[in-house]
């Protein structure tokens, strides 16, 4: 009578059927979510909670009710409340996969029955396990005359998974079947257009023509905005070619971008380690290096990049050539030579008058010198760029203690009293 009135719209009526069927029979889940429907239907939730909560506590794995409870407390703003009941939905849901897996797999006593790998794959596929799906689906393709859908599957499956190659073999293959099945047409055209902007873009890597390969890089993400292997893959490529062309605060950005989306990709933290680099914030490197390793400790690149950031982090703390000079990390020399002829016109002991002042001048002249003599010589660049100062005393072979070399070796500052010279601007 309950289930008749209320399918009338007739509530009160229905109701007071029901709180006679709760009185007859309180052990009956159903009658406590039926009441529950009714306290519903007439906008009752608070009197609808608690039929709700019965029907929960006599049959835990009913779905419906807690699905139903947990709306419910997300609309009366019981947050955590609600997401127990919507996580325990999730988890009941699991194991009934996971149990349709087990009969399933119990089911395939012959290895040549087609029907039965393609349900397990369904299974697979909806708790989230591709390959083990592309396992079971694979051997179906063969073991049907006509597997159109078996072959379509497969390659959506390998292209989510980034596998464009593989994804581009199946959806051929299902061309050969019928060259005019429009699913498998339409995916072939989405397919074969990426995996060819993917291998163009890579074969620009390989002949050093960064910014092309991030152009390409980019069409790919439009192409593909909708699988996040694609996207993510895009943002480290472009990370590593923005530090290639020395791009140091854009490839920062980047390839923060990409280390958010995914955070132990060890490529990306070694790419944005060598933008800090570029950008001369060694600290910041060094932290990037170290985490890097604890996600591929097996990396020659790493390790060796990470010594480097550490040499260079102490370098800085002694002196940084390239900060006395104010040019960038990949400054020519032109560049260098320019802002030395500036320093030294500027920091010339001849223009300060005061005995302190010709000391300070004397300081920074000599160390804007010697930075002029290291950037300029590819070789002792290419040390201090490593982490050595070729002009260290400590890396000299037999040094010691002493003072710091006069780069032209003499120190016209030495004889003390007035002094007049022309400087050679070379």
């Amino acid at each position: 009578m309950g289930r008749k009135l209320l399918a009338a719209g007739q509530l009160a009526e229905a109701l007071s059927h029901y709180h006679s069927a709760v009185e007859g029979d309180s052990k009956n889940y159903l009658t406590f979510y039926k009441r529950a429907a009714v306290f519903l239907a007439m906008g009752k939730s608070k009197s609808a909670l608690p039929d709700l909560t019965k029907a929960i506590q006599l049959k835990p794995d009913f779905l419906a009710a807690r699905l139903q409870r947990g709306n419910i407390l997300l609309k009366q703003g019981s947050t955590q409340e609600a997401r127990e009941d919507f996580e325990a939905v999730v988890g009941f849901i699991s194991i009934l996969v996971i149990k349709g897996i087990t009969m399933i797999s119990e089911l395939i006593i012959s290895p040549w029955d087609p029907e039965s790998r393609e349900l397990r794959a369904e299974c697979y596929i909806r708790m989230g396990d591709p390959q083990k799906a592309i396992q079971d689906l694979t051997p179906t393709t063969r073991l049907r005359n006509d597997n159109r859908a078996a072959f379509l599957k497969l390659s959506k499956l390998h292209y989510s998974l980034g596998n464009h190659h593989e994804s581009l073999n199946n959806i051929r293959e299902c061309l050969k079947l019928d060259q005019d099945d429009k699913e498998c047409f339409s995916h072939y055209k989405q397919v074969k257009k990426l995996s060819k902007q993917l291998d163009s873009a890579e074969e620009l890597i390989q002949e050093g023509r960064h910014q092309e390969a991030i152009e390409k890089y980019e069409s790919v993400m439009q192409t593909e905005p909708n699988v996040p292997y694609y996207t993510n893959l895009a943002k480290e490529r472009i990370c590593f070619c923005l530090v290639k062309i020395k791009s140091a605060t854009e490839a920062i950005d980047v390839c923060s971008e990409a280390h958010q989306r995914d955070p132990r990709n060890a490529n990306v933290l070694r790419d944005r380690a060598e933008a800090y680099i570029l950008n001369q914030d060694y600290e910041k490197a060094v932290e990037d290096y170290q985490e890097a390793r604890e996600f591929d400790g097996d990396s020659n690149d790493i390790k060796e990049g990470l010594e480097r950031a550490q040499r260079l982090l102490k370098q800085s703390r002694k002196r940084d050539y390239y900060k006395i000079l104010g040019v960038s990390r990949n400054a020519n020399k032109q560049e260098i030579t320019k802002a030395y002829r500036k320093l030294a016109q500027q920091w010339h002991p001849d223009n300060f008058q005061s005995e302190a002042e010709k000391k300070e001048a004397e300081k920074k002249f000599i160390d804007i010198a010697s930075a002029k003599e290291v950037l300029t010589d590819p070789e002792m660049r290419q040390k201090f760029d490593a982490g050595e100062d070729p002009l260290d005393p400590e890396n000299q072979q037999g040094g010691g203690g002493g003072q710091q070399g006069w780069p032209f070796h003499f120190n016209p500052f030495e004889s003390g009293g007035s002094f007049h010279f022309k400087f050679q601007y070379n």
